[in-house]
């Protein structure tokens, strides 16, 4: 069973592209208007990826015109001067490809797969949605429905469906990452057409985005494709500034309850983690591992499998650019309390805290980072996001080969100071969810 992690979670093995060492190879330029584009060459398939990736999230976003940056994720696809509205899915589809875009916290992203042969198009619609997107009424009303209809169906209806909106709201208190991507309905109604206009303006250019293309391609006739749709797209103005806003350090544990339209209840733990790539976000990425990978983990094993007192345990790191979270949470099961399950959710963080992990278990951690590191680049969609999203974050595409040292790097000793450093009550919110209508021994 496997409640919350659905929730949290909301092509083909390429060879040719790499090297004996597992060293992917890429080319990376810069186009006169600034556009970054990324090219890896893989013949292993007739296949293409293609990913543009926006420098801009919620954290981007006016607190009271937040969620706009969702609200482009979907008007993206409601066409352009050129391609007629719903013709940009009928294209991909009719092609044999697939699409999707998502949005966080700091980035928004759009990807097509394709066959090869359908690289030019795929290039095409990417330009045109940069240049040319249609923003008029019936596409601005027609999304202001579909986003409500998504908050109804996965935050106010669906069991725990706030909890991320809740967590965040309450571990950040000055930081915009106080609300998520979706943001509030209100602020979507009260927005204007010239609102939306202006965003676009900013944020949707040139030279705020990375363009990625792995696969079957010709890294000189696709630079020639590349030239084609998108040097002539003016650079745009220089996106806002965005000052940092520096989240004020916990002094004190924040508990929160919610009641909600549950049957069984949960506990969640959040903790202030360092950003994706400063200092010790390695060691806390360890942590999470040891905490809740697989069932040989600290907590699916000690809780689930001794104790037996759950129905569901797991951890979640938030590898935000300012500054993270790491989540953990469980759910009792019907013979347990939620009191219990929150003490010996205490009682696994405080062994890490107090404890050095096993040498047994460093050597399975490294193993399982080195495997989950690769793992991530077996397909042509998820290596393409990553190689935007090294450029985007760290302006530092090489990570795709270097990141697994950083991993490789962290001791033992490491992981219990980084636990000792970040996993203290006083740094973390408590949030309990508990039922609306049933009062029981799960709830003492």
């Amino acid at each position: 069973m496997k409640i919350i992690r659905h929730i949290i979670l909301i092509l083909v093995l390429g060879l040719t592209g790499f090297t004996t060492d597992n060293r992917i190879v890429f080319t990376e330029y810069n186009l006169s208007n600034g556009l970054h584009v990324i090219l890896q060459q893989d013949h292993s398939v007739p296949v293409v990826a293609i990913n543009v990736m926006y420098h801009v999230g919620s954290k981007n976003e006016n607190p009271d015109r937040n969620g706009f940056a969702h609200f482009f994720e979907h008007l993206m696809f409601e066409g352009s001067k050129n391609i007629a509205r719903g013709d940009y899915l009928r294209f991909i589809q009719f092609a044999g490809g697939k699409c999707n875009a998502f949005t966080t916290f700091d980035r928004t992203t759009y990807f097509e797969t394709l066959p090869s042969n359908h690289l030019e198009m795929g290039l095409w619609m990417e330009s045109e949605r940069m240049l040319h997107l249609k923003i008029d009424s019936i596409g601005v009303e027609t999304q202001r429905k579909i986003i409500k209809e998504e908050r109804k169906t996965y935050y106010e209806n669906q069991p725990y469906g706030s909890f991320l909106e809740k967590i965040f709201s309450s571990a950040f208190t000055a930081h915009p990452y106080r609300w998520v991507p979706i943001g509030e309905v209100q602020y979507i109604d009260m927005a204007t057409i010239s609102e939306f206009m202006q965003f676009y303006t900013y944020w949707y250019t040139p030279r705020n985005a990375v363009l990625t293309i792995c696969g079957d391609i010709q890294i000189e006739e696709t630079m020639l494709l590349v030239k084609k749709y998108f040097d002539e797209i003016p650079p745009g103005p220089k996106p806002p500034s965005y000052i940092k806003i520096f989240e004020p350090p916990k002094n004190d544990e924040t508990i929160d309850t919610v009641y909600d339209n549950i049957n069984v209840p949960a506990v969640f733990f959040a903790y202030h983690v360092p950003p994706a790539g400063g200092a010790d976000y390695y060691a806390v990425s360890m942590i999470q591992k040891l905490l809740s990978d697989g069932k040989s983990s600290r907590l699916y094993k000690n809780i689930m499998d001794k104790q037996q007192i759950a129905l569901e345990v797991s951890s979640y790191q938030y590898a935000l650019e300012d500054t993270g979270l790491l989540i953990v949470y469980g759910l009792p099961n019907m013979e347990s309390s939620i009191s219990q399950v929150k003490n010996a959710l205490d009682q696994e963080i405080e062994k890490i805290i107090n404890n050095d992990i096993t040498e047994t278990e460093h050597l399975k951690l490294l193993n399982k980072a080195e495997s989950d590191y690769y793992s991530g680049n077996s397909t042509l969609e998820n290596l393409a996001i990553k190689l935007s999203t090294y450029y985007t974050l760290y302006k530092n595409t090489n990570l795709i080969n270097t990141e697994i040292h950083n991993y490789r790097k962290v001791s033992r000793q490491q992981i219990r100071q980084a636990a000792a450093k970040y996993l203290q009550k006083k740094n973390r919110v408590v949030l309990y969810y508990l039922s609306k209508n049933k009062k029981s021994a799960n709830y003492e």
